[in-house]
């Protein structure tokens, strides 16, 4: 399996097993992880699944397409290495990845 770390606001880490082809955001929602919502259940059509990446993972995750970055307009405390997590789809070379969750959505 392919972990993730979750790490929210306060510093408190939770790896979990994620599926290859899930998102990050279906792996959180899966495992109860505090701080993610996904109110739209991964259309990005909200930014309730907003992260940050941890900068040693920012180039295995990729950049924001159009869509998501217009999405993350509506996120609190939007920095350059936010991601909406239901844009990061799992793969093996994301085994390890590190999100941190904001201290609120929206």
């Amino acid at each position: 399996m392919i972990k993730i770390t979750f790490i929210d606001a306060e510093g408190t880490a939770r790896t979990v097993d994620a599926e290859e082809g899930s998102t990050v955001m279906e792996t959180a929602i899966r495992n109860g992880i505090p701080g993610i919502e996904a109110e739209c259940g991964g259309a990005c059509s909200c930014a309730t699944c907003h992260v940050y990446v941890a900068e040693e993972w920012e180039a295995a995750t990729g950049q924001p397409q159009p869509m998501e970055e217009d999405m993350l307009d509506f996120a609190f405390d939007v920095r350059p290495n936010s991601r909406l997590s239901c844009q990061i789809r799992v793969r093996p070379e994301l085994d390890g990845l590190v999100v941190h969750t904001p201290i609120r959505q929206g």
